[in-house]
């Protein structure tokens, strides 16, 4: 399969790229950092740099790939958990702007399969309207959501002690996600 990973070099992609390799897939994994498209390369994949607001440019390098499955892992959260509070509507403006931008690229590359990273948990305020505006698009579109736990282990916020329920070790929801590619529309939770 044809893979184009937006967010490749985020916390489950950088986990996913190699599985997905391994497993035969053909992947273009996007990051908008040009500093880390090395890391993907060494990974397996095929790094594109394009930041998600480039519609355009996203939407060119979506079609020029031509991908069987266009899978959404982009998020703007911060390094550091304390921040997250602060960037709240960072994070909003990905799940809206960044998943429609995505899914008219997916559409403009007559992409059949689209999954789009959501969360298992409820979320509080814009953000959590934003959450539920991208699953419902996505779903819309028959593409699939996939609500992941919170994510503890080696670069989550929760590196050396468990988050409450639902959580999901890092490496198990890469995994978990490499599993599911022919899964048909709708929700799929990821956890524990």
């Amino acid at each position: 399969m044809r893979i184009f990973l937006a967010g490749a070099s985020g916390v489950i992609g950088i986990r996913l790229v190699p599985l997905l390799v391994k497993a035969g897939h053909v992947v273009n994994g996007m990051t908008r950092s040009p500093e880390k498209a090395g890391l993907l390369s060494a990974l397996g994949a095929t790094p594109v740099v394009c930041d998600v607001y480039d519609a355009t440019k996203l939407e060119q390098v979506v079609v020029d790939f031509a991908p069987d499955l266009l899978m959404h892992q982009v998020t703007d959260l911060p390094d550091d958990e304390k921040l997250i509070a602060g960037s709240s509507a960072l994070n909003a403006r990905i799940r809206r702007e960044g998943t429609r931008n995505l899914l008219d690229a997916a559409r403009a590359a007559d992409v059949e399969r689209f999954f789009a990273q959501s969360v298992a948990w409820s979320l509080p305020g814009d953000v959590g309207q934003a959450t539920q505006e991208l699953e419902r698009v996505v779903l819309a579109n028959h593409g699939v959501v996939l609500r992941y736990g919170r994510l503890y282990g080696e670069g989550t916020y929760y590196e050396n002690s468990q988050p409450e329920p639902p959580r999901v070790h890092v490496d198990a929801a890469a995994r978990r996600t490499a599993e599911v590619l022919e899964a048909p529309s709708g929700i799929i939770t990821i956890a524990e």
